[in-house]
């Protein structure tokens, strides 16, 4: 009968040590039943899951694997397995697959203990942990430092709302992102990302500038923060800020988009995700002038906002059309996806309202980014502590495989 081993190699990292130790198994026709690899700071940590055949000579290939590794200064440790362990190992491979998603300015060890507390306590496992962000030099952290680590989780869940409940306490308290999916096809491959702009690819609520203006900013801030709190319908809202700016000078709109300071990470998030591949889009409840300028800025495929009625230089006080708000960013999430010939798993959408969480509820990924409380509450995905190029970590890119960062 065959003979299962568990070969661990540990040591400071050197070039061939893959290749000599399959080499001594290779030569006795061992196959290998799981590998892996990592190395941290150096230092190589090799683990095998192989199977001797019948009739292989168990000490001499155990003899020439820990020789191997005495001349290279490293250390082998060789287990037997039994069939009952192994058989249960494999029956394993069906259970669900989880990735929590760590993101902070800077890690710290009570921040992973109090995770992992929380993944055990649910009967979870943790099958592997990666680093997503780049190298941490010592000293003081960068400005905007970005620390990333990801935990690839398996078991049978048997209260998912509570698992990231309890995660959410965790992230609460310690000023942390968590963010929780489950490992399925779609993670890897989604195809469109459709943004908010305001308070989302940029940081200001366009209409409050405009009013500032006008000279009716503190009027036109009530109304835009109780509507983005969920306290007003977004229409009704929308169109009575919009008559507040009865009269304001056309001239007023390029002086508030010339200033207008783009949210941090975006302009690194969009550039990634276009030389990936990806399609992107504006569905806004601010003004088409503004979304434009972004299109044109960070490179869009797709804008969808409010037009704002001007006559003689001036503004009306009126929009054009259907007033893009909650329910009508969902429609055209839907027909974007429809247009693109994908399914909406393959969606990410981002916002920061509560005229977003219809979009947000229907994306295979829906993230609240900033937001207010009823949204962040509500939505399955939150960012609060770094930029949007976070969402990057969550569809599991490291620092390395990203556009515009070199050397990590």
């Amino acid at each position: 009968m065959s003979e299962i081993l568990l070969i661990t190699f540990s040591g400071e990292d050197q070039p061939g040590v893959t290749t000599g130790v399959t080499a001594i198994l290779a030569a006795q026709g061992v196959n290998v039943l799981d590998i892996g690899q990592a190395v941290i700071h150096d230092t190589l940590s090799l683990g095998m899951l192989v199977e001797l055949p019948d009739g292989s000579d168990r000490e001499a290939i155990c003899a020439a694997v820990e020789a191997n590794a005495g001349q290279r200064g490293m250390r082998a440790r060789i287990s037997a397995v039994d069939a009952a362990s192994y058989s249960e190992w494999v029956g394993a491979q069906g259970r669900p697959r989880y990735i929590i998603t760590l993101l902070a300015r800077k890690l710290t060890a009570d921040q992973i203990s109090r995770v992992t507390r929380v993944v055990s306590a649910h009967q979870l496992n943790i099958d592997s942990i990666t680093r997503l962000s780049g190298r941490i030099p010592l000293g003081e952290l960068p400005a905007l430092s970005k620390a990333c680590v990801e935990f690839s989780v398996r078991g049978p869940l048997v209260d998912a709302a509570v698992f990231r409940r309890d995660l959410l306490e965790v992230a609460a308290e310690l000023e942390i992102d968590l963010a929780f999916q489950q490992d399925n096809m779609y993670r890897r491959h989604r195809r469109l990302v459709a943004f908010d702009m305001d308070s989302t690819l940029i940081e200001a609520e366009v209409i409050d500038e405009l009013a500032a203006c006008a000279g009716v900013g503190e009027e036109v801030s009530a109304i835009t923060e109780r509507a983005m709190r969920g306290e007003l319908d977004f229409s009704a809202s929308f169109r009575a800020r919009v008559g507040l700016l009865k009269g304001l000078e056309e001239s007023a709109l390029e002086e508030v988009a010339a200033r207008l300071k783009i949210t941090e990470g975006a302009e690194h998030l969009i550039s990634t995700l276009r030389a990936l591949g990806y399609r992107t889009a504006i569905l806004s409840g601010g003004f088409t002038y503004f979304a434009r300028y972004l299109q044109h800025r960070l490179g869009i495929d797709y804008v969808f906002a409010n037009e704002l009625d001007i006559e003689h230089g001036r503004v009306t006080g009126e929009v054009s059309g259907e007033i893009v708000d909650g329910q009508r960013k969902a429609q055209l999430l839907r027909q974007l996806a429809e247009a693109e010939g994908i399914d909406l798993q393959q969606v990410i959408a981002v916002g920061d309202g509560a005229n977003d969480l219809p979009m947000l509820s229907i994306a295979g990924l829906g993230v609240a980014f900033r937001a207010k409380p009823l949204v962040k509450q509500s939505a399955e995905q939150s960012i609060s502590t770094l930029g949007l190029d976070a969402i990057l970590y969550l569809l599991g890119l490291s620092d390395r495989y990203q556009q515009n960062r070199p050397g990590l």
